[in-house]
């Protein structure tokens, strides 16, 4: 069987079309399946109509959760409470085409643990600049964690069984779901898909929210930052002592009368140098903050959801 997790956050509009491509997919598949639609805090009527389709369905599961928990969140409700061989998680706004659910399914069927997508972002109408930010986003964590992320990566991806019980059993609660699925390792590959356009409504992600998760996959699997500033303090020290060691002996020659005494006056290099050095320690200090921060959510034990109300329960 096949579990299928949609995250819907005030997704009304879009849950009856979303039922009808997924159903017809995995039917014209031949495949047995779940589809378990995680409503995320939703303040429109997305939980009436899940229940209707579970009346209509009983392939259809629903969790209701207590309060937005964020798009890793409701993904993590629905991989821990799924049940299928293999769990494909797409987003409910059908931007993730429910037509590739059978291709996923194949190259699983041919021996792969791992089955992510990628978006064709050649497309002309993505804007600019997150264009622009995604490229650079995947280069970095790429490079700073060592990680195998693919340019234009997304959450639509299959995991088999084995993979998924590996994720859920992670107790870590501040989560980069890609990053994690790229460092469990297992058989991987990738096919790129075209994004399409939302069936209805508008996205809930602002640029905010891609700036705060691009940060947490950084600071969740890597050190780096932390390492560049140490090198940085040190570059900074070697100057200091440098410039000091020149300043001295230009002091020295000149008190003997070997050179003209022309050393630098006024405030204007103290004052920049000081600015230079404090904002320094600054980005240091909030980098050193980042890192303590997020080890202090993790000690509290929080859990990564909630769920308030459900049409299944998981079997341990």
């Amino acid at each position: 069987m096949i579990s299928i997790v949609c995250p819907a956050y005030n997704e009304a509009e879009n849950l009856r079309e979303l039922y009808r491509q997924v159903s017809a997919a995995m039917e014209g598949a031949g495949e047995q399946y779940e589809l378990i639609i995680v409503e995320n805090g939703s303040t429109d009527n997305s939980i009436e109509i899940l229940k209707q389709l579970r009346e209509k369905d009983d392939r259809v599961h629903y969790l209701s959760l207590s309060r937005n928990f964020g798009h890793q969140g409701a993904n993590l409700a629905g991989l821990h409470h799924s049940r299928g061989d293999a769990v494909i998680t797409m987003d409910a706004d059908l931007q993730h085409p429910p037509a590739l659910l059978p291709e996923l399914i194949r190259k699983w069927k041919e021996g792969f643990d791992v089955v992510y997508t990628v978006k064709d972002l050649s497309r002309s109408d993505i804007p600019f600049l997150r264009h622009w930010f995604t490229r650079w986003f995947y280069i970095l964590i790429s490079y700073l964690s060592g990680l195998k992320m693919d340019y234009g990566q997304s959450d639509f991806r299959l995991l088999d069984r084995k993979v998924v019980n590996v994720i859920d059993n992670i107790p870590a609660k501040d989560w980069f779901l890609r990053g994690i699925v790229s460092w469990v390792g297992f058989a991987q590959t990738g096919i790129t898909y075209e994004v399409h356009e939302r069936f209805a409504g508008s996205s809930k992600f602002s640029f905010g929210n891609y700036l705060s998760f691009a940060l947490k996959g950084i600071f969740s699997f890597s050190i780096i930052p932390l390492r560049i500033m140490t090198f940085l303090g040190l570059g900074i020290a070697a100057l200091s002592f440098a410039y000091g060691f020149w300043i001295s002996m230009h002091y020295l020659l000149g008190v003997l009368g070997i050179i003209a005494m022309d050393l630098p006056r006024g405030w204007s290099t103290v004052i920049v140098a000081i600015m230079f050095i404090g904002g320094i320690q600054l980005i240091g200090l909030g980098l050193l903050g980042e890192y303590v921060g997020r080890s202090f959510h993790h000690t509290l034990g929080r859990p990564a959801f909630i769920v308030k109300d459900t049409s299944l329960e998981r079997e341990d």
